[in-house]
Protein backbone atom coordinates (compact mmCIF):
# COMPACT_ATOMS: atom_id res chain seq x y z
CA UNK A 1 0.00 0.00 0.00
CA UNK A 2 0.66 3.51 -0.27
CA UNK A 3 1.21 6.37 2.13
CA UNK A 4 2.38 9.70 2.65
CA UNK A 5 2.99 11.08 -0.77
CA UNK A 6 3.55 7.62 -2.45
CA UNK A 7 5.80 5.57 0.23
CA UNK A 8 5.21 2.10 -0.52
CA UNK A 9 4.85 0.21 2.93
CA UNK A 10 3.78 -3.46 4.14
CA UNK A 11 1.27 -3.12 7.04
CA UNK A 12 0.46 -5.41 9.26
CA UNK A 13 -1.23 -4.10 12.01
CA UNK A 14 -3.92 -1.31 11.54
CA UNK A 15 -5.42 -3.15 8.93
CA UNK A 16 -9.30 -4.44 8.05
CA UNK A 17 -8.16 -7.80 9.31
CA UNK A 18 -6.12 -6.86 12.16
CA UNK A 19 -7.17 -2.97 13.07
CA UNK A 20 -5.77 -3.01 16.74
CA UNK A 21 -3.36 -5.18 18.76
CA UNK A 22 -3.23 -3.28 22.39
CA UNK A 23 -1.62 -1.24 22.63
CA UNK A 24 -0.13 -1.04 19.20
CA UNK A 25 -2.44 0.85 17.14
CA UNK A 26 -0.20 0.34 13.76
CA UNK A 27 2.76 -1.33 12.29
CA UNK A 28 4.69 -0.44 8.93
CA UNK A 29 7.78 -1.94 7.55
CA UNK A 30 8.46 0.63 4.66
CA UNK A 31 11.51 -0.47 2.05
CA UNK A 32 12.52 -0.32 -1.55
CA UNK A 33 15.58 0.24 -3.08
CA UNK A 34 13.69 2.29 -6.12
CA UNK A 35 13.89 5.66 -5.05
CA UNK A 36 10.88 6.91 -6.58
CA UNK A 37 8.93 4.54 -4.22
CA UNK A 38 9.85 6.51 -1.64
CA UNK A 39 11.65 9.75 -2.63
CA UNK A 40 8.23 12.15 -1.77
CA UNK A 41 7.62 11.17 1.61
CA UNK A 42 5.42 12.48 4.59
CA UNK A 43 5.18 15.90 3.84
CA UNK A 44 3.72 17.77 6.58
CA UNK A 45 0.81 15.93 8.35
CA UNK A 46 -0.96 16.24 12.29
CA UNK A 47 -1.01 13.71 14.57
CA UNK A 48 -3.09 13.53 18.17
CA UNK A 49 -3.22 10.98 21.09
CA UNK A 50 -0.61 8.69 20.81
CA UNK A 51 3.07 8.22 20.20
CA UNK A 52 5.20 7.12 16.80
CA UNK A 53 8.40 5.04 17.12
CA UNK A 54 10.24 5.01 14.18
CA UNK A 55 13.37 2.74 13.84
CA UNK A 56 15.70 3.18 10.69
CA UNK A 57 17.16 -0.18 9.11
CA UNK A 58 18.93 1.47 5.87
CA UNK A 59 18.95 5.35 4.31
CA UNK A 60 17.53 7.78 6.90
CA UNK A 61 14.77 10.19 7.62
CA UNK A 62 14.96 13.81 7.42
CA UNK A 63 12.20 15.05 10.18
CA UNK A 64 11.21 18.66 11.11
CA UNK A 65 8.08 19.79 12.66
CA UNK A 66 5.97 23.23 13.00
CA UNK A 67 7.39 24.65 16.43
CA UNK A 68 11.36 24.54 14.87
CA UNK A 69 12.51 21.09 15.59
CA UNK A 70 14.78 19.20 13.08
CA UNK A 71 16.73 15.94 12.84
CA UNK A 72 18.26 13.41 10.48
CA UNK A 73 17.43 9.54 11.70
CA UNK A 74 20.17 8.08 10.29
CA UNK A 75 20.39 3.81 9.61
CA UNK A 76 20.08 2.19 12.70
CA UNK A 77 18.81 5.05 14.70
CA UNK A 78 15.25 5.22 16.53
CA UNK A 79 13.10 8.04 17.00
CA UNK A 80 10.22 7.92 19.67
CA UNK A 81 7.24 10.62 19.06
CA UNK A 82 4.76 11.63 21.42
CA UNK A 83 2.62 13.66 19.39
CA UNK A 84 -0.29 13.51 22.89
CA UNK A 85 -2.01 16.80 22.29
CA UNK A 86 -0.54 18.08 18.70
CA UNK A 87 2.00 17.98 16.53
CA UNK A 88 2.40 19.01 12.85
CA UNK A 89 5.31 17.40 11.06
CA UNK A 90 6.94 16.13 8.21
CA UNK A 91 9.21 12.70 7.07
CA UNK A 92 11.64 12.94 4.45
CA UNK A 93 13.25 8.96 3.69
CA UNK A 94 16.40 9.86 2.12
CA UNK A 95 18.53 6.41 -0.18
CA UNK A 96 22.04 5.42 0.95
CA UNK A 97 23.36 3.51 -2.32
CA UNK A 98 19.52 3.42 -3.10
CA UNK A 99 18.39 1.30 -0.48
CA UNK A 100 15.93 2.86 2.54
CA UNK A 101 14.63 0.65 4.78
CA UNK A 102 12.82 0.60 8.16
CA UNK A 103 9.79 0.21 10.69
CA UNK A 104 7.29 2.73 12.45
CA UNK A 105 5.09 1.54 14.93
CA UNK A 106 2.13 3.77 16.58
CA UNK A 107 1.52 3.29 20.32
CA UNK A 108 -2.01 4.31 21.93
CA UNK A 109 -1.81 6.53 25.01
CA UNK A 110 -3.79 6.18 27.71
CA UNK A 111 -7.06 8.95 27.85
CA UNK A 112 -5.18 10.59 30.85
CA UNK A 113 -2.35 11.27 28.68
CA UNK A 114 -3.52 11.91 25.33
CA UNK A 115 -4.08 16.03 25.95
CA UNK A 116 -0.11 15.71 27.68
CA UNK A 117 2.83 17.96 26.18
CA UNK A 118 4.15 16.26 22.91
CA UNK A 119 8.14 15.08 23.85
CA UNK A 120 10.58 13.47 22.07
CA UNK A 121 13.82 10.45 22.11
CA UNK A 122 16.00 9.70 19.24
CA UNK A 123 19.14 7.97 19.34
CA UNK A 124 21.82 7.17 16.68
CA UNK A 125 22.83 3.27 16.42
CA UNK A 126 25.43 3.55 18.46
CA UNK A 127 23.20 4.25 21.42
CA UNK A 128 21.66 1.20 21.13
CA UNK A 129 23.18 -1.35 23.05
CA UNK A 130 23.82 -5.00 21.10
CA UNK A 131 24.16 -8.47 22.34
CA UNK A 132 26.30 -10.76 20.39
CA UNK A 133 27.25 -14.69 20.24
CA UNK A 134 28.26 -15.88 17.31
CA UNK A 135 24.88 -17.19 15.21
CA UNK A 136 22.74 -14.47 17.27
CA UNK A 137 22.82 -10.85 17.51
CA UNK A 138 20.30 -8.50 19.16
CA UNK A 139 19.76 -4.61 19.01
CA UNK A 140 17.87 -3.67 22.71
CA UNK A 141 15.55 -0.91 21.34
CA UNK A 142 13.80 -0.62 24.37
CA UNK A 143 13.35 -2.61 27.52
CA UNK A 144 15.97 -5.66 28.82
CA UNK A 145 17.89 -8.33 27.17
CA UNK A 146 20.18 -9.89 28.95
CA UNK A 147 22.19 -7.47 30.94
CA UNK A 148 21.44 -5.16 27.94
CA UNK A 149 18.87 -1.78 28.34
CA UNK A 150 17.49 -0.02 25.55
CA UNK A 151 17.52 3.90 25.38
CA UNK A 152 13.87 4.14 24.63
CA UNK A 153 11.43 4.75 27.73
CA UNK A 154 7.80 4.39 27.22
CA UNK A 155 6.80 4.65 30.53
CA UNK A 156 2.92 4.16 30.07
CA UNK A 157 3.50 0.93 28.16
CA UNK A 158 6.42 -0.03 29.10
CA UNK A 159 7.66 -1.33 25.81
CA UNK A 160 10.16 -4.07 24.92
CA UNK A 161 12.05 -3.93 21.47
CA UNK A 162 13.73 -6.11 19.98
CA UNK A 163 15.73 -6.79 17.03
CA UNK A 164 17.24 -9.92 16.15
CA UNK A 165 19.56 -11.60 13.49
CA UNK A 166 19.67 -15.66 13.63
CA UNK A 167 22.49 -17.43 11.68
CA UNK A 168 20.80 -20.64 9.55
CA UNK A 169 19.68 -22.94 12.29
CA UNK A 170 19.88 -20.90 15.24
CA UNK A 171 17.51 -20.58 17.92
CA UNK A 172 16.67 -17.30 19.45
CA UNK A 173 14.49 -17.87 23.54
CA UNK A 174 12.58 -15.36 25.05
CA UNK A 175 10.94 -15.15 28.58
CA UNK A 176 7.61 -12.78 27.75
CA UNK A 177 6.03 -10.80 30.05
CA UNK A 178 3.25 -11.42 31.92
CA UNK A 179 0.11 -9.11 31.26
CA UNK A 180 2.06 -7.99 27.81
CA UNK A 181 0.80 -8.14 24.52
CA UNK A 182 3.90 -9.39 22.01
CA UNK A 183 4.49 -10.23 18.68
CA UNK A 184 6.94 -10.75 15.87
CA UNK A 185 7.67 -10.08 12.51
CA UNK A 186 9.72 -11.23 10.12
CA UNK A 187 11.37 -9.02 7.43
CA UNK A 188 14.09 -11.01 6.43
CA UNK A 189 13.98 -14.80 6.04
CA UNK A 190 12.46 -17.69 7.50
CA UNK A 191 11.88 -19.15 10.70
CA UNK A 192 9.69 -21.53 12.59
CA UNK A 193 8.03 -21.44 15.45
CA UNK A 194 6.55 -24.38 17.73
CA UNK A 195 6.87 -26.22 14.40
CA UNK A 196 4.83 -23.30 12.39
CA UNK A 197 6.47 -21.74 9.55
CA UNK A 198 6.93 -17.58 9.94
CA UNK A 199 7.63 -16.78 5.87
CA UNK A 200 9.31 -13.23 5.00
CA UNK A 201 6.73 -10.42 6.04
CA UNK A 202 4.68 -12.63 8.69
CA UNK A 203 3.38 -10.93 11.86
CA UNK A 204 2.73 -13.79 14.54
CA UNK A 205 0.94 -12.96 17.55
CA UNK A 206 2.94 -14.56 20.99
CA UNK A 207 1.31 -15.94 24.12
CA UNK A 208 2.30 -13.53 27.27
CA UNK A 209 4.11 -15.34 30.18
CA UNK A 210 5.51 -18.19 28.06
CA UNK A 211 8.72 -19.12 26.90
CA UNK A 212 9.28 -18.44 23.24
CA UNK A 213 11.73 -20.07 20.81
CA UNK A 214 12.10 -19.68 17.01
CA UNK A 215 14.47 -21.32 14.92
CA UNK A 216 16.40 -19.99 11.75
CA UNK A 217 15.52 -21.71 8.47
CA UNK A 218 17.87 -19.58 6.82
CA UNK A 219 19.85 -15.64 7.49
CA UNK A 220 16.54 -14.56 9.67
CA UNK A 221 15.78 -11.64 11.04
CA UNK A 222 12.71 -10.24 13.27
CA UNK A 223 11.44 -7.82 15.91
CA UNK A 224 10.05 -8.84 19.05
CA UNK A 225 7.63 -6.11 20.51
CA UNK A 226 5.64 -6.46 23.58
CA UNK A 227 3.78 -3.54 25.76
CA UNK A 228 1.40 -3.67 28.66
CA UNK A 229 -2.27 -2.96 27.21
CA UNK A 230 -4.54 -0.19 27.92
CA UNK A 231 -7.91 -1.41 27.62
CA UNK A 232 -9.80 1.73 26.95
CA UNK A 233 -11.87 2.84 23.61
CA UNK A 234 -10.35 3.32 20.93
CA UNK A 235 -11.65 6.24 18.72
CA UNK A 236 -8.91 6.68 15.41
CA UNK A 237 -9.75 8.84 12.17
CA UNK A 238 -6.41 9.17 10.18
CA UNK A 239 -3.81 10.86 12.18
CA UNK A 240 -6.01 11.43 15.15
CA UNK A 241 -6.14 8.73 17.82
CA UNK A 242 -8.84 9.59 20.95
CA UNK A 243 -11.14 7.63 23.07
CA UNK A 244 -14.52 9.59 21.35
CA UNK A 245 -15.95 10.55 18.10
CA UNK A 246 -16.28 13.75 19.96
CA UNK A 247 -12.66 13.99 20.70
CA UNK A 248 -11.49 13.27 16.90
CA UNK A 249 -14.29 15.70 16.07
CA UNK A 250 -12.28 18.34 18.25
CA UNK A 251 -9.20 17.52 16.99
CA UNK A 252 -10.15 18.45 13.55
CA UNK A 253 -10.96 21.34 14.53
CA UNK A 254 -8.50 22.40 16.37
CA UNK A 255 -6.25 21.49 13.07
CA UNK A 256 -8.32 23.40 11.00
CA UNK A 257 -8.45 26.34 13.20
CA UNK A 258 -4.83 26.33 14.10
CA UNK A 259 -4.90 25.06 17.57
CA UNK A 260 -3.50 22.24 17.42
CA UNK A 261 0.05 22.26 18.74
CA UNK A 262 -0.35 23.67 21.94
CA UNK A 263 3.71 23.07 23.27
CA UNK A 264 6.50 22.76 21.82
CA UNK A 265 7.77 19.22 22.40
CA UNK A 266 11.32 18.82 24.51
CA UNK A 267 13.85 16.48 23.26
CA UNK A 268 15.96 13.80 24.95
CA UNK A 269 18.73 12.58 22.26
CA UNK A 270 22.62 11.26 22.76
Amino acid sequence: MAEGAGVTVHRTIGTPGLRHLDPFLMLDHFGSDDPDQYIAGFPDHPHRGFITLTYMLDGHMLHQDSMGNKGDLNAGGIQWMKAASGVIHSEMPQQSEGLMRGFQLWINLPATEKMSDPGYQEFSAASIPVAERDDTRVRVISGAYEDHTGPIDDPNTDVRYLDVTLSSGAEFTYELPTSMTAFIYAYQGHGQVAGEPVPTHALARLSEGERFAITANDELRFILVAGKPIGEPIAQYGPFVMTSREEIEQAFSDYHDGSLVRTKAAWVSD
